[in-house]
């Protein structure tokens, strides 16, 4: 519009200023009826990154100028990795955020597909005066018993046993959980039954779990703020956001009979074992891998597609995760979570491709 402002000179110029305002207002009032942001919902987990990547998209479309459409917009809810599944039938959804694979033969049966956006790890927050961050040693089969109620007080014996430098309080454990359909809780309760046959036996693995002991509440925010008001709690919840609340968190137990603090370094030993298989929908646990850097409670958020809303609003989807894939590891890093390698992004877009192609055969 400023350069048709440019051409025009003498006395047409106040005329073609006042119709390029009229035209600029129609394509704005049309853009507004006609465009709709692409919606997704999902995992709070990995909200903060999809804010940022949001963020990131909406002004990469804008291209430096100031007009911006709800067509290069992102409206993400983070609902938790259950209800985005489930809102994923809701004709308006265009993807959903999930902490948990789906399996290949849930995706076919629903005409969906899968692939992975980023890394990250569950951490073992706790609120203890004077320990550092990642200054607590836990194992699997103490948390187990800690959420089975076994083990009740800081200064448990077992607790002692891998802590011996540390004068725990003779304080009450007071466990906070996740009550609403979490990808967290499934991935902290699929470690939990990795490491502990009771468990495994009693409980298993979920999003939602009937917690023997804790007080329960929604939201990984709120989950958060709990813990913070609650001397001697314990949680478990995203890397990052546990460490943008400052909260001291433990360091846990692997396979290698080794402690590993969450974050990045561990995410990326535990994934250096993994072998993501595009034609299972990448569909793969990070949990408890091998490897002696390797962080135990460690995850992947994928998006899931329906094919049934249509190529065009599945194209926009993976224009938006194209586009995070390529400028936004520094965001994800910056927040605490792991990248896909180069080597997954072409492996998801080869996804793209061939399912491109059976689509159209």
């Amino acid at each position: 519009m400023e350069r048709f402002f440019r051409q025009m000179q003498g006395p047409n110029a106040a005329t073609a200023r006042r119709g390029g305002v009229i035209l600029a207002s129609l394509l704005l009032s049309a853009s507004a009826t006609m465009a709709d942001p692409i919606r997704g919902a999902g995992s709070t987990f990995a909200a903060p990154i999809i804010a940022k990547w949001a963020e990131n998209y909406e002004q990469a479309r804008m291209d430096d100028g100031d007009f911006s459409s709800p067509d290069w917009t992102v409206d993400y809810e983070p609902v938790g990795s259950l209800a985005g599944l489930m809102r994923l039938d809701q004709p308006e959804l265009d993807f959903a955020a999930s902490d948990v694979p789906v399996s290949h033969e849930e995706l076919a049966k629903r005409g969906r597909q899968q692939f992975p956006i980023v890394l990250g790890s569950v951490a073992i927050a706790v609120n203890l005066d004077g320990i550092e961050k990642g200054g607590i040693n836990l194992t699997g089969p103490i948390l187990a018993d800690i959420y089975l109620g076994k083990i009740k007080s800081w200064a448990d014996p077992a607790i002692k046993t891998v802590n011996p430098d540390i004068a725990f309080p003779d304080l009450a454990i007071s466990p906070i959980t996740r009550k609403d359909g979490s990808g967290t809780t499934f991935m902290f309760t699929e470690y939990l039954s990795s490491t502990s046959p009771e468990w495994k036996a009693t409980h298993g693995f979920d999003t939602l779990i009937a917690w023997p002991v804790g007080r329960g509440v929604e939201g990984t925010r709120d989950l958060i703020r709990a813990v913070q008001a609650t001397k001697g709690a314990i949680a478990y919840a995203d890397f990052g956001q546990v460490e943008r609340a400052n909260l001291p968190f433990a360091a846990i137990g692997n396979k290698a009979g080794k402690f590993v603090k969450p974050g990045p370094e561990g995410v990326r030993a535990a994934a250096s074992a993994t072998v993501w298989d595009e034609a299972k929908d990448f569909a793969m646990s990070l949990t408890d891998q091998p490897g002696e850097g390797a962080y135990p409670i460690s995850g992947a958020t994928f998006a899931i597609v329906s094919t049934k809303i249509g190529s065009n609003r599945v194209g926009r989807v993976r224009d938006f995760f194209r586009l995070a894939f390529e400028n936004g590891s520094k965001d994800a890093e910056a927040l605490g979570y792991v990248p896909v390698t180069p080597q997954v992004v072409s492996q998801v877009v080869k996804y793209w491709l061939k399912n491109d192609t059976a689509a159209s055969q």
